[in-house]
């Protein structure tokens, strides 16, 4: 027969299962403060095999659901396959809203990438809605991330530590309040996005344009002078990650999954084509 499993051990068990939700993004933050340069993808296709598939390739996903046709449900779906595979994951939200953030945390996300703040006033919002009181005025409704409120003792604490919260600086009027914006206490990183950025100089996909360069630099030296680590999106283009990092970058969202596949079909397909002599 077998012998009953005693409550301790059940409760040691939750214990461990609540730890699992920051565990990958606690690792990203290690690595990250060990001066590490760290490449991961962008995921659009709902499907969560896509992140079980990925995960062990990259060193963090980033589940975006600012332009992908992706809901909640599907999001929740690659934070389960990529807690599996212990990897860092962060959300891209579709705005700074509170309705687009809470479900986000409340699903167990544990790292957030807010697009498109224009202001240290917007920041502040961010910040103070991703942690609870008295850090923050984040909301209380972690159902998911204390097992199912098998597990609340310690969760509230141990979120406002972990939460990893990220603004991205892609317009002008972000550009001009960044001594303001990397000033806020709470603010983990901020990450460039370099083809909004030059549209919103007016040379739209001039990314190493010199106006889009110089403001690229202004936010990364402000925010390495805060101790912040910086990210940057952008296209599967190696050469400029390798100078987005010699500009200070330090977290690279290098691609999406849907380009991957299609670079990949469309290679293979040349390459049996030349093969064949059918091409």
């Amino acid at each position: 027969m077998t012998s009953p499993v005693s409550a301790a051990t059940i409760s040691a068990s939750l214990r461990r299962e609540v730890l699992v939700f920051f565990e990958g993004i606690e690792r990203f933050r290690q690595r990250l403060a060990a001066g590490e340069t760290l490449c991961g993808i962008s995921i659009y296709v709902t499907d969560p095999q896509v992140t079980e598939a990925v995960a062990d390739s990259v060193d963090f996903l980033w589940i975006d659901l600012e332009h992908a046709a992706m809901g909640i449900e599907a999001m929740r779906g690659h934070l389960l396959a990529a807690r599996s595979r212990r990897c860092p994951v962060v959300v891209r939200t579709a705005s700074s809203d509170i309705a687009s953030i809470k479900p986000i945390l409340d699903a167990g996300a544990p790292g957030i990438v807010i697009p498109q703040v224009t202001s240290a006033a917007e920041v502040q919002h961010v910040v103070d809605a991703c942690r609870y009181p008295p850090q923050g005025k984040r909301g209380f409704g972690p159902f998911t991330p204390t097992d199912y409120g098998r597990q609340e003792e310690g969760y509230v604490e141990r979120a406002n530590d972990a939460v990893f919260v990220a603004v991205m600086i892609e317009c002008v009027e972000a550009v001009d309040a960044i001594d303001e914006i990397v000033a806020i206490d709470g603010l983990d990183s901020i990450v460039i996005g370099p083809m909004d950025l030059s549209g919103s100089l007016g040379v739209l996909g001039q990314a190493d344009h010199p106006d889009v360069v110089g403001r690229m630099e202004k936010a990364i030296g402000a925010a390495r002078a805060k101790g912040l680590p910086v990210g940057s999106g952008m296209p599967a283009d190696p050469a400029f990650a390798a100078r987005q990092a010699a500009r200070g970058i330090q977290w690279m969202q290098v691609g999406v999954d849907l380009a991957y596949l299609t670079s990949g079909v469309d290679a293979t397909m040349r390459s049996l084509g030349d093969a064949l002599g059918t091409d």
